[in-house]
This record gives structure tokens, C-alpha cells and sequence, in this order.
């Protein structure tokens, strides 16, 4: 990338002087901000740190941190750039190309741990996102948990279904701990249902952290996990004469307004009945819906994924258009989708992207599509990027891979399929020009024949 046009004056100064770029010289970084603001629109500066030395006398290693202007949340992400400089009139500083995303290593910030062993000073460790803050919050002594007041549910008929249906019942907990004011025990270890599992079975064990900001939902909602609750809970009572005092409840149809001047210690949502009727989130139906509200403001994805989406988006420079492609399941079933199959087909797509995205643009493919090379013939026209190009952000080396391995005592962690719709569906998000498979690629019904 080249601008003409990018710096701050000098009085009076031989350029001569300059052959060698000064990079803590203030007019360096005031180049770059000016650069980077006319480059990269689609994203908020919000600091920079002081230049260093990259390898050439005239390059500049630059960190800085951002946030997608298409992201609501205030979480910050960070890019480190190598920039390579000359000399405009007036001897002014000018940006004249920018490397790619983190390619100014220079910048970038080591992470200083505590060295483990005996002696030394503390070990560096390169890599990681400090910012991240997972620790599961603890009670403290006895009398802090014989004050507070909680709402426990037991797992439910909702245990291994499809997320959706986990994010529907789990903020109905939440939101009915909220209207009592309350504390939620929660249950960190989930189920991945078979849709999303490669094994194509329900897979157990699954930890909440993986896929959702967990730091953010302790910020936003008062909760306990389920294991530190029940050791509490059994030390007290093992230790007291007098029991925490708690209600069972054993039917949903008891409802959160009826609890609500309940004095009880812990109530106790037991959901034994068979299914559909313990289901969590029948706790929320009917009158319940007009008084306890879902706190969707508390579930964030995991920042772990959405470093994944920021890296994705950042090795194309913000810069890039997004076509949804549904096929799998849906495209096979010609009674309820007749046409999608043909529609999605790659000669028809590429009509259809000829008349929406201009030529030769960078454009990012969200796919169910299993097969690699189904979209080889879009690539004629446009720079193609799929997910499976960028495996080695959750590969065996990968941060991602490092940290959520550590989440589970040292095992690796598999990127499930949820995990990739999950930043396909983010990356897509943040393209230009976004086209989706259903109402413009197809005229089939999202959801079946005859439900537009």
C-alpha cells in the first residue's frame, strides 16, 4: 500500500539527515495514524504505542489496539505492522508501504509470566491475550455463602440438544435469577449436540469457555459455578447443626413471581419430569414472559473465537465482501428447498456475485460446504477465502490451541463445528458487500416451501 499523503512539517531540516528513520520520533507515529485512518476505515484506532526499529533503516514496527466498527462490544484487539517510510516535501515523514496483519514483530508486546522454577527472574512468553480473565469466582468463607441468595436449576431435558436451544434455556435461568435478585449456579460443562460434533454423536464435557466470554458474564450477572456452590454447600451443612434452609421446586409451572418473596437460602429448580417438561426455558413461558427478561447483553462469544475473526479479517485488511452459501441437509431436501441446490451451484453463484461484487475483490466464502474445491470456479473472478484457510489459527502451534488446552487439564481441544459457524458467521458480518443464500442467491424459503 502506498499513500501520497501522510505526515507532519518540519521547520527547517536537511533531508540528508534523514536517510535514517527515527522511530520515536513523534511525526513517525502522526504518519502512521494518518495513514492507517485513510486505509483501514471499517476500524477504530483507539491507542498506539511508541514505534521501534524494524529491519531496514527505513522501516517502523507500529502496535496499536482496535475494535471493528461493526463489533457493539468494547472489547479491544491488537495489530502490529511493519512500515517503511521516506521523506515528502519538507523533509515530512511519509508512509510509503504497510507489511501485513502482524508482521511488525518488533512491536509486539512479550507476556511476562512468573518463572515456575527455583531462581531467575520471570520467564517471557510471547503470545496469548492477557485480557482475557477465565478464573471461575469463589464465594470466599462460609458466612459470605450463608448470605447470599441463589437460584440453582438441576440439568434439564435441554442437556445435549442444539445450541440455540442451550442459549434460549440458559438466559431463561439467568433472567429468572436476575428478577429475584438472586445469584445463578451455573453448570460450566456442556453438551455438544451431534450436529456440530465430528464424531456425528453428542459429545460431553464441553467447557462453556470455549465458546462464550465467560470474563463478560461475570461482569454483567451474579454467578457461581455449580462446583464451587455444591462444596459450599455440603461444608456448611456438614459443619452446622442448622441447614441452609431451600425450596424444591419440581414443575416449571410454578412460576418466577411466585418465588419471587421466597426467603429460602437456595431454590431449587428440580427438572425430572420427562421431555418437553423439563425444559429450562418452559420456566419462561406464558405470564413469565411479560416479567423476566433474557439478559442477551450478558452472552458474548468467546473473545478466544473472536481473535480468530479479528485475525481472519485483519489478513485481508478490513477490506473484503462475504457471500452466506447454505447447502448440506437442506440443499438434498427437494421437497421443502427445490431450487436451492441448483441455486448454489457454482456457475450460479458466480452470475449472481457478477451483478454484487465488483471483480477481483477479496471475498470471504461462510459455507456448511464440506468439499474444499466446490468454489474453485469463483476464484476466475475474485481472491476466495475460506475458513479451512486459516486452520492454523486453531492448529496444533495456534494460540487458540494453547489456551483452550489449558481450560482442559492439557488436552487439545477439538475446533468443533459449532466453533466454525461461529467465526464464519462473524467474518461474514464484517464483509462490505454481504450476500446471503436466501433472498439472494435463492428465492427458496430460509425455513421450507410455502414459510416465506
Amino acid at each position: 500500500m502506498t499513500v501520497k499523503n501522510s505526515s507532519s512539517s518540519s521547520d527547517s531540516m536537511d533531508c540528508d539527515d534523514l536517510k535514517i528513520v527515527n522511530c520515536s520520533d513523534p511525526r513517525v507515529l502522526v504518519a502512521v495514524e494518518r495513514f492507517n485512518l485513510k486505509v483501514f476505515k471499517s476500524i477504530v484506532f483507539l491507542e498506539y504505542e511508541t514505534p521501534v526499529n524494524g529491519s531496514n533503516l527505513d522501516e517502523c514496527d507500529v502496535s496499536w489496539r482496535f475494535r471493528n466498527k461493526k463489533e457493539k462490544s468494547w472489547r479491544r484487539y491488537r495489530d502490529f505492522r511493519r512500515f517503511k517510510f521516506g521523506f515528502g516535501e519538507n523533509c515530512t515523514y511519509k508512509v510509503f508501504h504497510t507489511s501485513g496483519w502482524h508482521s511488525g514483530v518488533n512491536a509486539r508486546r512479550p507476556r511476562i509470566r512468573p518463572s515456575s522454577g527455583r531462581g531467575g527472574g520471570p520467564k517471557v512468553v510471547r503470545g496469548g491475550d492477557p485480557e482475557i480473565n477465565d478464573t471461575i469466582p469463589t464465594l470466599g468463607s462460609q458466612t459470605n455463602f450463608r448470605r447470599g441468595k441463589y437460584l440453582y436449576y438441576s440439568r434439564g431435558g435441554d442437556y445435549c440438544k442444539g445450541m440455540n436451544q442451550y442459549m434460549w434455556s440458559f438466559l431463561c435461568g439467568l433472567g429468572e435469577a436476575m428478577y429475584l435478585n438472586r445469584t445463578f449456579v451455573m453448570d460450566l460443562s456442556l453438551c455438544l449436540s451431534a450436529s456440530y460434533s465430528s464424531t456425528g454423536k453428542d459429545e460431553e464435557g464441553k467447557d462453556f469457555r470455549y465458546y462464550f466470554d465467560f470474563e463478560h458474564l461475570k461482569e454483567t450477572a451474579s454467578i457461581v459455578e455449580e462446583g464451587e456452590f455444591l462444596r459450599d454447600w455440603k461444608k456448611w451443612n456438614r459443619s452446622h447443626k442448622r441447614k441452609v434452609p431451600v425450596r424444591k421446586v419440581k414443575t416449571h409451572k410454578v412460576s418466577p413471581l411466585q418465588l419471587s418473596k421466597d426467603k429460602s437460602t437456595i431454590i431449587w429448580r428440580q427438572f425430572d419430569t420427562p421431555e418437553p417438561e423439563n425444559y429450562w426455558y418452559r420456566v419462561c413461558e406464558g405470564q413469565a414472559s411479560k416479567y423476566v427478561e433474557r439478559p442477551w447483553h450478558s452472552l458474548w462469544k468467546s473473545k478466544r473465537l473472536m481473535n480468530i475473526v479479528s485475525e481472519i479479517s485483519g489478513k485481508m485488511d478490513w477490506d473484503f465482501d462475504a457471500v452466506h452459501v447454505v447447502r448440506g441437509e437442506k440443499a438434498k431436501n427437494k421437497k421443502l428447498w427445490p431450487h436451492l441446490d441448483a441455486d448454489t451451484w457454482p456457475d450460479a453463484i458466480l452470475t449472481k456475485l457478477k451483478g454484487l461484487v465488483q471483480v477481483w475483490r477479496n471475498l470471504y466464502v461462510a459455507t456448511n460446504e464440506p468439499f474444499y474445491n466446490y468454489f474453485d470456479k469463483l476464484r476466475s473472478q475474485y481472491k476466495v477465502h475460506l475458513l479451512d484457510d486459516y486452520s492454523y489459527l486453531w492448529g496444533n502451534k495456534s494460540e487458540w490451541y494453547n489456551e483452550t488446552s489449558l481450560l482442559n487439564n492439557g488436552k487439545p481441544v477439538e475446533f468443533d463445528g459449532y466453533m466454525r459457524v461461529a467465526v464464519d458467521t462473524e467474518v461474514f458480518y464484517r464483509g462490505k458487500t454481504r450476500v446471503e443464500t436466501f433472498y439472494n442467491l435463492t428465492t427458496d424459503c430460509k425455513d421450507g416451501i410455502n414459510t416465506c
